[in-house]
């Protein structure tokens, strides 16, 4: 499935496509893809075919926010979150450097 996210993203030509792994760092996925678009058309289309696709291939369940005029698309697949911006949103809420950074150890020092 992650194979048919990043091709269908390179078909639409996204900018920027990134795959973090989140296992051992979350719960709720186990990849977040994110990649940048130029404009809300661009981001919609992306995210609609992604959508047909991992249909076709038979993820039934799938959630899709922001569509329409937003800079930010999410698509829930379960175990695939994406995150598709137009590139001043990305650079802004920098999910790449929340979740790609390094989380403290549990027998840390760190109070808690």
């Amino acid at each position: 499935m992650l194979e048919l996210v990043t091709t269908s993203l390179a078909d639409d030509k996204a900018d920027d496509i990134v795959v973090l792994d989140l296992d051992g760092k979350a719960t709720f996925a186990d990849r977040m893809v994110i990649a940048s678009g130029l404009a809300d058309r661009q981001l919609q289309a992306m995210a609609t075919h992604i959508a047909e696709k991992l249909e076709t291939a038979g993820r039934k369940r799938l959630s899709i926010e922001g569509l329409g005029t937003s800079d930010w698309v999410l698509i829930d697949a379960g175990d695939i979150v994406v995150h598709l911006f137009r590139p001043e949103a990305r650079a802004a809420y920098a999910l790449e450097k929340m979740w790609g950074a390094e989380f403290p150890a549990e027998d840390s020092d760190a109070p808690g």
